[in-house]
């Protein structure tokens, strides 16, 4: 059932009081604030319906309306005016990067701080380097029970493994080894490496004392390291100026998650680097169950060098969307710029859709 223009009205009125407030929002409140020129009565059956819808919910039986996860979500998609920062604050954001860009050694904890500092909200600050790849094997013979993987990357560093053998092996099947690595295995990513093609490779030279997945693992081991992301998480703590993690047992719990490193860096995977855009994830939209009650914003940013970067903040679902997306924008687009060549800046603000810089016209990702 689509909603009706005062529908959006007043679930936009709820979401926008209940984000100022953190109080379940009242018709009474709504026919103040609203100007919607109806009844309280009239503004009291629309919250019941859109609770009916899904859209709200009552958490006492006497008290006022809050959103729900698909309540958001259409204040996102749909209902949120884009927040424009004043001149002030955008001069503000600069000045800030440009002090930060300096100290290049520690640039991804200095883009964590200052999105935890203009957003009041934890953030984190990812470097993900592309995906490496190996241009060469190199497997050098030594003696029967001994030989060395020499293997250089596509990001020119060199890694090398000396394998002791339980069992002898000639120098021929060394070369064929070399021979079939270098057709199969040169400038493909980890994940194109399987147990299919380590199995064909095997039968291609006859190996029958599992030299070939020795190499393999190794290869896998490495690519594996150099897509190691760089993190950073800050402001863990200004989660407890938030009234919905005044529950300790509560805070604890999403403070202990987003400080993890390896969650961290599960991010860029799971939602990806390459698309441009601000990403909104609302409560149970979110892969992981510790991050259920919450909502995560990200947005990315072009390194320079095929490094893509990721910044991101994480709160309450009751969270200023529009403030918060519109600040990660302006830092991913004044990074890409300095950093990347100029690249565009992000745009939308939804997992799904991305809504033009220039027109209100939205289009399917």
């Amino acid at each position: 059932m689509a909603l009706t223009d005062r529908k959006k009205k007043i679930l936009a009125a709820v979401v926008e009081e209940y984000i100022r407030t953190a109080e379940p929002v009242g018709s009474k409140t709504i026919a103040q604030t609203a100007n919607l020129g109806c009844s309280s009565a009239t503004i009291r059956n629309e919250l019941a319906e859109l609770a009916s819808m899904g859209y709200l919910e009552q958490p006492h039986t006497s008290a006022g309306r809050v959103p729900t996860p698909q309540g958001y979500r259409m204040y996102v998609n749909e209902l949120m005016q884009r927040q424009k920062l004043s001149l002030e604050e955008t001069e503000a954001i600069n000045r800030s990067l440009n002090e930060k860009l300096r100290e290049l050694d520690d640039l991804v904890g200095s883009v964590s701080a200052i999105a935890s500092s203009l957003t009041n909200y934890p953030a984190m600050a990812i470097a993900a380097p592309p995906k490496a790849t190996i241009k060469r094997f190199d497997l050098i013979y030594i003696d029967a029970n001994t030989f060395i993987i020499v293997a250089m990357m596509s990001n020119d560093t060199v890694r090398n493994k000396l394998v002791h053998l339980p069992v002898s092996v000639g120098q021929d099947m060394i070369v064929r080894l070399s021979s079939v690595f270098n057709a199969n295995f040169t400038n493909v990513t980890e994940d194109k490496i399987t147990p299919l093609t380590i199995r064909a490779a095997e039968r291609a030279v006859d190996d029958t004392m599992g030299l070939t997945g020795v190499i393999a693992s190794f290869a896998i081991e490495i690519l594996s390291d150099a897509e190691t992301a760089e993190t950073y998480v800050t402001g863990t703590n200004r989660l407890l100026a938030q009234p919905e993690y005044q529950d300790p047992v509560k805070a604890h719990a999403l403070m202990s998650y987003i400080s993890d490193e390896e969650h961290v860096k599960n991010l860029p995977s799971v939602y990806g680097l390459e698309d441009e855009g601000v990403k909104v994830l609302i409560g149970p939209e979110n892969v992981a169950e510790e991050l259920k009650d919450s909502s995560v914003v990200l947005a990315s940013y072009d390194m320079g060098d095929n490094t893509k970067g990721l910044i991101g903040v994480v709160g309450p679902t009751r969270m200023d969307y529009s403030t918060v997306a519109a600040k990660l924008g302006l830092i991913a687009k004044a990074l890409s710029e300095r950093l990347g060549g100029g690249s565009a800046p992000p745009k939308g603000l939804d997992n799904k859709l991305i809504i033009k810089e220039d027109t209100n016209e939205q289009q399917e990702k």
